[in-house]
């Protein structure tokens, strides 16, 4: 896979000669970047004395405190026959076994999209950009703050699908709450398998709709998916220390399947986890190492994720925090504790707690999108879209952000040291009190010298005046109109399409709505 290949789809057509170079300006072009592939070295806030102690501490916690599997029998079974302490729903791992069964999980995958030029590797050097994942309502400029729609869902994946440098088309984009509970898993994934070519996420709300995950899957790509890994799902701890049927039962499911799971604890230091860094590290690695563990003796092998999702705590109202350094610790101290597992790691996103995609919302999101890349996360779950604390999907706020990856992109890349990189050619022609602009070297590389924004304005004030003064949200919302109106639906084979409505049709006729 190239590191951008356009598929190109033209507005019109035209001769040869200046027709043909016009109709050339004028075409639309999907450009999909491949996966990131770090060239620059993890930050490590941790040192070795810490990360001992940590995990001496999580270990504890397993040993002493345990975790809790509450209406599981199948899962207390399986522990105690792995030599667990089980007392009722409350399991104590013994010193060491948990990372004992970790040892069977894969130390990278490749998740496969339908497109296999879409495929993406999670784990090693790789970091993998997927759209934000949850919210019940969506927010743009004309409609404002509203509860999210199929529609809404719709148009989320189109634009995920649109968008470079994003390279999965992610899961519950939104919640679309005009569709029953029971039945709208079913709309969600058709829409991901149909909408776009890129890999994406399972249901994981009930273990029966992980089941017709897996059913739809088949029928997408042909086949058993016992070889084939086409899906990664999110499998929430319910924190502090409780391992939930709901999850659970969901997880089995795509473990049997040979489906990935991101086993991740959900933090909100102060609330779920103590209110130092140190703390909660140790019980997020507690989390991490029994969710994992239980993966694997559900079926060895099992591709699986170490998460972190992580925020702070405003004491004075109760509300989560995103953006915070303790939150970035945090963060870069779990990537340390997942790579010394030989585990992938999740974590961060365009995380932010304010109301509009505004000052607020782009440090916040800045600031957790840079560690999530200088933290070696490999698979980054919210990359685009998330405001409100995870309440909202907004349209504007999903090409600010979508656009803002691309730097992650560049940063990723390291620095060139080649002879061109170094440049010294170019200081030899320019010489003392010269410019650049002319030289040959700048000549040869201008066009890709420099990360371009797809969004950002640089023209002169004049410029921006006589063009109306638009701010970045009008330029955002102006963007997704545009890129929706330049969307094209990837082909797929019609008899797998009928075959995939055929089956949603007949799960939806087998059992009435439900909206609890």
């Amino acid at each position: 896979m190239s590191e951008a290949a356009p598929a190109t789809r033209r507005r019109t057509r035209g001769g040869g000669g200046g027709a043909a170079r016009r109709a050339d300006r004028t075409a639309v072009r999907l450009e999909v970047a491949k996966y990131i592939e770090r060239n620059i070295p993890n930050f490590e806030v941790l040192t070795e004395e810490a990360l001992e102690i940590i995990e001496n501490n999580a270990e504890i916690i397993l040993e002493e405190i345990g975790v809790q599997f509450p209406d599981n029998p199948a899962a207390l079974k399986r522990w105690a026959d792995a030599g667990a302490d089980v007392d009722g729903e409350r399991v104590r791992i013994p010193r060491g076994l948990a990372r004992e069964l970790i040892k069977t999980a894969p130390s990278e995958y490749i998740q496969h999209a339908r497109n296999p030029d879409r495929n993406v590797r999670v784990g090693g050097n790789s970091m993998v950009l997927a759209p934000v994942y949850g919210p019940p309502f969506v927010r743009d400029v004309n409609g404002g703050r509203r509860y999210a729609t199929l529609a809404d869902f719709q148009k989320m994946v189109k634009l995920t699908y649109m968008s470079k440098w994003l390279h999965h088309s992610g899961g519950t984009v939104c919640e679309p709450t005009d569709v029953a509970v029971n039945k709208r898993h079913l709309d969600m994934l058709y829409a991901h398998m149909t909408l776009s070519d890129k890999p994406y996420m399972g249901s994981v709300t009930a273990p029966e709709r992980a089941e017709d995950s897996v059913r739809m899957s088949e029928i997408l790509f042909g086949q058993s998916l016992q070889d084939k890994t086409v899906m990664t799902s999110l499998i929430n701890i319910n924190s502090p220390l409780v391992f939930d049927d709901i999850m659970m039962g969901a997880m089995e499911v795509y473990a049997k399947n040979n489906q990935a799971c991101i086993v991740s604890p959900f933090i909100v230091g102060g609330a779920m986890a103590p209110v130092s860094v140190a703390g909660t590290l140790a019980q997020v690695l507690a989390e991490g190492l029994a969710g994992v563990a239980y993966n694997q003796l559900c079926n060895p092998g099992a591709p699986v994720i170490f998460g972190a999702f992580v925020a702070s705590i405003d004491m004075n109202s109760g509300a989560p925090t995103f953006g915070t350094p303790e939150a970035s610790k945090i963060l870069y101290g779990a990537g340390q504790l997942a790579r010394r597992l030989g585990l992938p790691f999740r974590s961060g996103g365009a995380l932010c707690g304010s109301k509009l995609p505004d000052a607020q919302a782009a440090y916040e999101t800045a600031n957790t999108l840079n560690a999530a890349l200088l933290g070696g996360v490999n698979f980054c779950l919210h990359a685009a879209g998330w405001l409100e604390g995870g309440l909202v999907t907004s349209f504007e706020k999903f090409v600010m952000d979508a656009d803002q990856l691309g730097v992650l992109h560049s940063l990723a890349n390291g620095v060139d040291m080649s002879e061109n990189g170094q440049a010294l050619d170019a200081v030899r022609e320019v010489g003392p009190g010269g410019h650049y602009l002319g030289c040959a070297h700048t000549q040869a590389n201008f066009k890709d010298s420099f990360w371009k924004s797809q969004l950002l304005d640089y023209k002169p004030f004049e410029t921006w005046s006589d063009e109306g003064s638009k701010d970045t949200m009008q330029l955002a919302s102006e963007r997704v109109e545009r890129m929706m109106s330049e969307y094209t639906q990837p082909p797929i084979d019609p008899a797998v399409d009928e075959a995939l409505q055929a089956y949603m049709a007949e799960r939806k006729a087998s059992e009435p709505d439900s909206f609890i």
